[in-house]
């Protein structure tokens, strides 16, 4: 599919791009928006997005009471369809699943996303009590083994806008938060080829992650781990799960 740049404008449809736009407004600082503040966040007059609101509830995306909005569950078949639909996560299920079979623990696939990681795909750790990332979930990128790892595979000028335009917010006292130490950081996990990352989300999680590549050498997401620190402090890591981790990237590299 061309780049946005290449298509021709006169073939869009504006009103699907506001439509869209009001969907992406909801968040967890704004869970319920009136269509005053929906038009101030949007750009749109308060009527313009009061109707995009009123569609929304009409065709049971959203609902109202008359004065706020809100999404309702059914939003998530948006989302839904991509993962049932794209090619890379089935590509990629059957070797999580051999990954997650063989060391145990649970494995995941993941994309860039502008400045948050999304989860596309996962494998539960045959253990009953696995943990990570479900597929759909968001992160930030400054926090998780992948937005490193994905981010070491980006050219100077391009990290470089990326790191201007995000908020490093802190999650936890280990969190990266300075940005010389967050282009450290980027620039270890593209000579070790694989990214450690150790308390940046939660207190007593750690993470790995490498970067998947397509045959053509682009990169497409990134193979990730997370475990509890406990069990697998970092030299327990390095020397139990990446090893299976780089191979699993090796092979799929043959086939994206």
């Amino acid at each position: 599919m061309p780049a946005s740049k290449d298509i021709d404008r006169s073939l869009l449809i504006e009103g699907l791009g506001k439509g869209l736009r009001i969907i992406e407004l909801f968040s967890d600082d704004h869970p319920r928006l009136t269509a005053t503040e929906a038009g101030v966040l949007s750009g749109l007059t308060r009527t313009a997005a009061r109707r995009y609101l009123v569609s929304l509830v009409h065709y049971g995306y959203a609902d109202t009471d008359g004065k706020h909005y809100w999404l309702l569950p059914s939003i998530l078949r948006l989302g839904q369809s991509y993962l049932e639909a794209a090619r890379l996560p089935r590509l990629v299920r059957p070797f999580l699943q051999r990954l997650s079979m063989q060391t145990g623990e649970t494995a995941n696939l993941s994309v860039l996303d502008g400045h948050e990681i999304v989860y596309l795909e996962r494998s539960n750790s045959p253990r009953v009590v696995s943990i990570g990332f479900h597929p759909g979930a968001r992160t930030p990128a400054h926090v998780v083994s992948p937005g490193f790892a994905i981010l070491a595979t980006l050219d100077r000028p391009k990290l470089d806008a990326w790191i201007a335009a995000h908020d490093f917010s802190r999650f936890t006292a280990d969190t990266i938060t300075e940005l010389a130490a967050f282009r450290d950081k980027v620039s270890a996990a593209r000579q070790l080829g694989y990214s450690y990352v150790n308390q940046y989300i939660d207190v007593g999680l750690g993470g790995i992650a490498a970067a998947l590549f397509d045959r053509h050498g682009h990169c497409v997401g990134a193979v990730s781990m997370t475990f509890q620190l406990q069990r697998y402090p970092e030299e327990a890591a390095l020397t139990q799960l990446l090893p299976a981790l780089q191979d699993v990237v090796k092979v799929l590299r043959e086939v994206i």
